[in-house]
């Protein structure tokens, strides 16, 4: 029915059909449409939300790790949970994360724009890796990551005053440069022989990129250890023209078991040495004047000394004339009062079969006559502008420090050990020093360093036309350099701070940072009258036999107190372990140093590499293995002649001729050990 409305210009035509009114009894039923209508698209919605949530669950998730707003986790093969880290420099904005392949990206946090993801890596069927990267795009933004340590045992990173095995944390330590220092002047400092890499004992290996501006702290009561990138208020520089944009970069390596995971880690992270030294350094000791004379040295008591080594019968790889030979720090000659003629005495040390080396370091002091001619080259690293030589204050004065980085400077040095060489016929070098906390604390040099570390890498190369006898205390990425590294000094005492319980958790540390030529310090230690158990300025009698028993059984034996300035019978039992030094540690020794050239595997072992499922064998910081068939467990205790020992399951037979044929690991307790035996098992 149409009609005519009135309306407008004209009108308007409309199909109208009439309205009629709902009756009171149909109005609820449509009420209860309309909310069943809502309650169906509130289901669909809420569905859509799930399946939206299942999808970016889904996508936080790749292979075996779990990535949530404010950090990780990663699980063994098993489901364990076998890493943890938290974000501690921001919260992820989780909706501008994506995943593409292998790769899990997020582009902000919560308040700020960045660069973050996980990449998994499969390297191969036993390992599981992934490549973390966080990086800031806002100029001094720190970049802080705390792992938990709680779930295993670690290991690595750096030596310490306070050597434990393995690592022990205590007390706060807001995050610090991780850079190399003197840790006998700076005790509380890293050491000389660092790396960013750690080990734990559920087969999980971190590495820190060579790159990242890198800060180390921790927190005992969280068990957290604090990962941080930042060059504000720091030693590191970004590269010339870059902006300070931190960014903390690393790989986590999950394996099968401990042994197997860092194996992979090492040939994948470490250089390798290309050459082993001397095989005569490893047979014979080498004998320093340190301990014995400090630097109240000259040319009669280095020819007694001498003459003493061969009156008492004892083999010598070479003589170390340590600190004390020139008149000033600098000085690349012999100090003519106290070394009339040097040259007779380098050809009286010939002609009776010494080869010498000396103590050399990277300072130049104010008072050396080579002070202005280093500095009218330059030869010395700068103030921040460049523009004047930087003072700094060692423990032998004050002076300049050489800038390794400039080439003149290496041409320089390098002919100053030349000279050395042809006029005296000296066999090898003693590097000391070379840690980056003897820079100053604002400085530059000739090519730009970003990681003050780099500068121990630049030092450590000028020992490689040497390194068949060469000395270094500090390593940083200098595992090719081939050389024999030596931990920081040590103090004649017993404990755990640079003491004799020290040495083994230190060596441990080296050899699984990739430093696997270790001349563990000289026997007894530096026998300083502040620092020393004992008597008369030497150190303890008991002490230094047991000292002397655990050098014999590692890589290099060196001697500097010698034995005859006790009793026959110290001299005895040195003959007795250099002797067997010689004839059972030092052939397996150069076998093993030969692998490392391939393998980069550790010459000394620790009891977990042959017991990965022992969780005892991750706790001993006394015992040790050279390969996995050589077992060493010395006497470490004052006043003892009796220690327990842990067997590892196998085939062994004690020095006594004792046979052990177990199934399970055996711990023998209150095995006799006689002041001059130390006990060691053989594999059969």
């Amino acid at each position: 029915m149409y009609q005519v409305v009135p309306g407008g210009a004209g009108g308007t035509i409309t199909d109208v059909i009439p309205k009629s009114k709902l009756s009171k009894d149909t109005r609820p039923l449509v009420g209860a449409g309309v909310i069943g209508l809502v309650l169906v698209i509130a289901a669909v919605t809420a569905w859509c939300y799930y399946i939206a949530s299942l999808r970016k669950a889904e996508l936080l998730k790749t292979e075996l790790l779990d990535l949530n707003k404010d950090g990780y986790i990663i699980r063994n093969q098993g489901g364990s949970i076998v890493f943890r880290m938290q974000f501690r420099s921001g919260t992820l904005d989780l909706d501008s994360c994506s995943k593409e392949g292998e790769i899990l990206s997020c582009g902000s946090t919560t308040d700020r724009k960045l660069i973050f993801f996980i990449e998994t890596v499969r390297p191969k069927d036993t390992v599981q890796c992934y490549r973390v990267r966080w990086e800031e795009l806002v100029p001094d933004i720190p970049v802080e990551h705390a792992m938990t340590y709680k779930f295993a045992h670690w290991y690595g990173g750096a030596v310490s005053a306070v050597q434990h095995w393995p690592i022990s944390i205590s007390g706060q330590q807001a995050p610090k440069p991780f850079v190399t220092s003197d840790i006998y002047s700076n005790r509380d400092e890293f050491g000389g022989i660092l790396e960013s890499y750690w080990l734990s004992s559920n087969a999980t290996a971190i590495k820190i990129n060579n790159s990242v501006p890198f800060h180390l702290g921790w927190n005992d009561t969280e068990k957290t250890m604090y990962f941080q990138a930042r060059y504000k208020d720091s030693s590191f520089k970004p590269n010339p023209g870059e902006v300070p944009c931190a960014e903390l970069s690393y790989r986590v390596c999950v394996g099968s078991d401990v042994t197997s995971i860092h194996k992979y880690m090492v040939r994948r992270y470490f250089n390798k040495p290309n050459k082993v030294p001397a095989e005569v350094m490893f047979r014979h000791p080498s004998w320093s004047t340190w301990a014995l004379h400090k630097t109240d040295i000259d040319q009669e008591k280095v020819l007694k000394y001498a003459a003493n080594i061969r009156k008492h019968n004892f083999n010598c790889s070479q003589l170390e004339l340590d600190d004390g030979y020139s008149r000033c720090y600098g000085d690349f000659e012999f100090d003519p009062v106290k070394f009339p003629n040097a040259s007779a005495m380098f050809q009286k040390l010939k002609s009776d079969d010494f080869l010498v080396s000396l103590w050399i370091h990277p300072f130049v002091n104010y008072d050396s006559k080579n002070f202005h001619t280093c500095i009218e080259k330059g030869l010395f690293a700068r103030e921040p502008t460049g523009r004047l030589p930087a003072l700094v204050r060692w423990w032998n004065g004050i002076g300049g420090i050489l800038d390794f980085t400039n080439p003149e400077v290496r041409d320089w040095f390098s002919s100053q050990l030349r000279l050395l060489r042809s006029r005296y016929g000296v066999s090898s070098f003693k590097f000391e020093a070379g840690e980056a906390n003897y820079l100053p604390e604002k400085f530059s040099t000739m090519n730009p360093i970003r990681d003050p570390s780099f500068f121990t890498r630049r030092y450590t190369e000028m020992a490689i036309p040497y390194n068949d006898r060469a000395e270094l205390r500090s390593g940083y990425q200098s595992q090719n350099i081939s050389c024999f590294f030596r931990p920081i000094d040590r103090d004649s005492v017993w404990g755990y701070e640079l003491g004799l319980k020290s040495l083994i958790p230190t060596v441990l540390t080296i050899s699984i940072l990739g430093y696997q030529f270790i001349l563990p310090d000289m026997i007894g230690g530096n026998a300083y009258l502040n620092r020393t158990d004992g008597k008369r300025g030497l150190p303890d009698r008991e002490l230094y036999i047991r000292w002397l028993e655990l050098s014999a059984f590692m890589p290099s034996m060196q001697f500097s107190i010698p034995p005859w300035e006790y009793d026959n019978e110290v001299v005895e039992i040195a003959r007795k372990y250099t002797a067997l030094h010689e004839s059972l540690v030092a052939p397996r020794v150069l076998e093993l140093a030969s692998e490392v050239l391939s393998t980069g595997d550790p010459i000394i072992r620790p009891l977990w590499w042959i017991a990965t499922g022992d969780e005892t064998a991750y706790k001993i910081d006394s015992q040790f293995l050279i390969g996995d068939d050589l077992m060493v467990a010395p006497v470490l205790e004052r006043g003892k002649q009796e220690r327990d020992i842990y067997l590892p399951a196998g085939h062994w037979r004690s020095y006594k001729g004792e046979r052990f044929d177990i199934k399970e690991p055996l711990h023998l307790t209150d095995y006799p050990v006689d002041l001059d035996e130390i006990a060691y098992f053989v594999w059969v």
